[in-house]
């Protein structure tokens, strides 16, 4: 089966928890939780754990990015991009079509946007993930 990274912010952990698990369910491999992690204290765990998520990012064959996302989100973004990999965006309303809050990279051909529920989320890549 696939696998899989969910990328957000921090306030996020529990809706990237609930896509992680409903993924999880339908079969996909999670390439790492990042949700278990407490904030970073020390330049060191920083290190550490951005090593991961790079790693992350690098063998998932797809990506999901639910927004808000941080700074973090959006390096790992840009990671999968350069990849080539396909990345799901994610939004509950269309602040990634107004020009005030979009992105020139939302709108590129690997991106697909999904607006709506969690579970619209949920099922568009579940569909298109085992196609």
């Amino acid at each position: 089966m696939k696998k899989f990274y969910v990328a957000s912010s921090f306030k996020n952990k529990d809706t990237v928890r609930r896509v992680s698990n409903e993924l999880k369910n339908n079969g996909f491999i999670p390439t790492y939780d990042w949700t278990q992690n407490e904030r970073a204290s020390t330049i060191h765990d920083l290190k550490v754990i951005g090593q991961e998520e790079k790693n992350a990012v690098m063998e998932a064959d797809f990506m999901i990015v639910l927004l808000p996302g941080g700074k973090g989100s959006h390096i790992e973004f840009g990671i999968a991009l350069g990849q080539g990999k396909r990345i799901y965006l994610y939004s509950s309303n269309d602040e990634v079509n107004e020009l005030e809050t979009t992105s020139t990279f939302y709108h590129l051909s690997e991106v697909e946007k999904c607006i709506g529920s969690i579970e619209d989320l949920i099922e568009t890549v579940t569909n298109r993930q085992t196609v």
